[in-house]
């Protein structure tokens, strides 16, 4: 079969989630959510999926038999009405039952919720059913799947949005840190596996060709070689089958995504690159119930020896987590919000071991409205993990991107494009020596000398001054001006908040909650 041109891929792919999306508004009038809507089709796909590669006569049946008959495909597009639902969930228990594999994480704790028979009936029948997902081709059914996961990052009342990282933004990174096959690449907040699936992407467009079989197979199903962890389950779910359809794992193999807090122990396995976008909410808190039955978030702190600090602030403690996950000479890309570079207490303790112990060589500033949790200002660190020296630190001089001042997008009438990241990454002189880098408007190197003289070890460097400010012709549409307006005072009462505290005080849960989580 001939390749499809890239025009022809998107064509395709778009009708696919078109057709994919137009069920999905039935489904909402229903009463589903988006995300509770593909967490549905999941399952089904995966069914449908595991039946076609079982009847391929191209492969071994035995050898390739993922769902037990009594539970699969087959077994359930013969019934209708009760009789449908009833086995629907008896599929949904039993496949439950398998931890620690692909299978058992897109299964776990699975519940029906499409509860009209007809509607399953319809969704099994004539949408699933109808389609040939294993000759779609990799890139089709995944790119189709991870347009359904961008579609219900805007379902705003459901939160699904923490766990989307913008598509663009991922690509950036992924082609600055161009990832390597000898690399051990893994994703400690992993969402949606965005991340993974990206880097991924690179190593096969631009090295495929020159690995070996064996090489190929690990790259793609080695625990080893590719993984991630996600608190959520149902996100964990998400992430196993995005990363299936995208042709990394198997079905009946090994997990590649762990569900669980990253945070609760130090790393037992190390890896040469970390690409992540952890939770952007301030504390980390566990829920718990008094004895007057009423539920409280009780804040948490980690205990742990590879900690330089102990906090609870969710973003310092994942930092520290994401040092430790590097292996030697490792290298990271890291989001994280403004307070990271600016708080004091523990986090200028984390910013002095990371001018130190790390080379900390660039910050790009990213501009607002690009993520779905609104109120966000973050930064992306790009560091490296370097051997003790016996005096001076890792960190030489540290280059700065400003993509924020004078930068202004919004999610939907003018959302941030992969071409608007060119010049930084044109800029950042991927692969090539950073002492051929060139100071620009935008990008400027500062000295660790001062850098470590900075009031409290300050990162939080700016310089550039918006035009717009004093242009009163290059006025904004309002509802950007509106989206800035709640942004910068979102990110004042955070602010404010966190002084607060570091002052011995009380803060609201309001105000602690009011960094919404971030993940991709």
């Amino acid at each position: 079969m001939t390749p499809a041109t890239p025009t022809q891929a998107n064509v395709q792919t778009n009708v696919l989630v078109s057709k994919l999306w137009n069920y999905c508004n039935v489904l909402r009038d229903n009463g589903l959510s988006t995300i509770e809507y593909v967490e549905q089709l999941s399952y089904l796909l995966f069914l449908k999926m595991a039946d076609e590669i079982k009847n391929d006569p191209f492969t071994e049946h035995e050898a390739r038999t993922v769902v037990p008959a009594e539970y699969d495909w087959q077994s359930l597009v013969g019934l209708k009405g009760l009789e449908l639902e009833a086995h629907y969930r008896a599929i949904l228990t039993e496949l439950a039952k398998n931890p620690g594999t692909t299978l058992g994480t897109i299964f776990a704790k699975a519940q029906n919720r499409i509860t009209e028979p007809a509607l399953l009936e319809k969704l099994v029948v004539d949408l699933i059913g109808k389609e040939d997902w294993t000759i779609q081709g990799t890139d089709l059914k995944g790119d189709a799947y991870e347009g359904l996961l961008a579609k219900g990052a805007e379902d705003t009342k459901t939160g699904a949005g923490q766990y989307f990282t913008p598509r663009a933004l991922i690509d950036a990174i992924v082609d600055v840190m161009q990832p390597r096959p000898e690399d051990t690449i893994t994703d400690p907040a992993c969402g949606t596996g965005g991340f993974l699936i990206a880097a991924h992407s690179y190593i096969r467009k631009y090295h495929m060709q020159n690995l070996s079989r064996e090489q190929r197979l690990a790259l793609g199903a080695d625990k080893r070689k590719i993984w991630g962890n996600e608190l959520v389950t149902g996100t964990a779910r998400l992430a196993a089958m995005n990363m299936l359809l995208h042709g990394i794992g198997e079905a009946d193999g090994e997990s590649l995504i762990t569900e669980g807090d990253a945070l609760a122990q130090q790393p037992s396995q190390h890896a040469s690159l970390v690409l992540a976008n952890p939770p952007f909410g301030k504390k980390s808190a566990i829920t718990v119930i008094g004895t007057d039955g009423k539920a409280e978030k009780e804040d948490i702190s980690y205990e742990r020896d590879d900690f330089r600090a102990t906090t609870t602030n969710k973003q310092l403690n994942f930092l520290q987590h994401i040092m430790s996950l590097m292996e030697m000479n490792g290298r990271a890309a890291v989001v994280l919000p403004d307070n990271v570079l600016f708080e004091g207490g523990a986090g200028e303790k984390v910013r002095r071991r990371l001018l130190d112990d790390f080379d900390l060589h660039t910050i790009l500033r990213l501009p607002t409205g690009i993520f779905y949790a609104g109120g966000v200002k973050a930064n992306i660190l790009f560091f490296e993990k370097r051997p003790p020296r016996s005096e001076g630190a890792n960190t030489s001089k540290l280059w700065v991107y400003d993509l924020r001042t004078g930068k202004h997008f919004t999610l939907k009438q003018h959302p941030l494009r992969r071409a608007d990241l060119d010049e930084f990454v044109e800029a950042y002189l991927p692969g090539k020596p950073r002492s051929e880098r060139v100071e620009s408007e935008r990008f400027r190197a500062f000295d660790y000398e001062e850098l470590i003289a900075r009031d409290k070890v300050n990162l939080d460097i700016t310089w550039m001054k918006d035009p717009a400010l004093d242009d009163a012709d290059s006025s904004l549409p309002p509802e950007v001006i509106a989206q800035e307006i709640v942004e910068d005072l979102q990110a004042a009462l955070s602010e404010f908040a966190a002084i607060a505290q570091a002052l011995g005080g009380e803060v609201s849960a309001a105000a602690d909650e009011i960094e919404p989580t971030g993940t991709e």
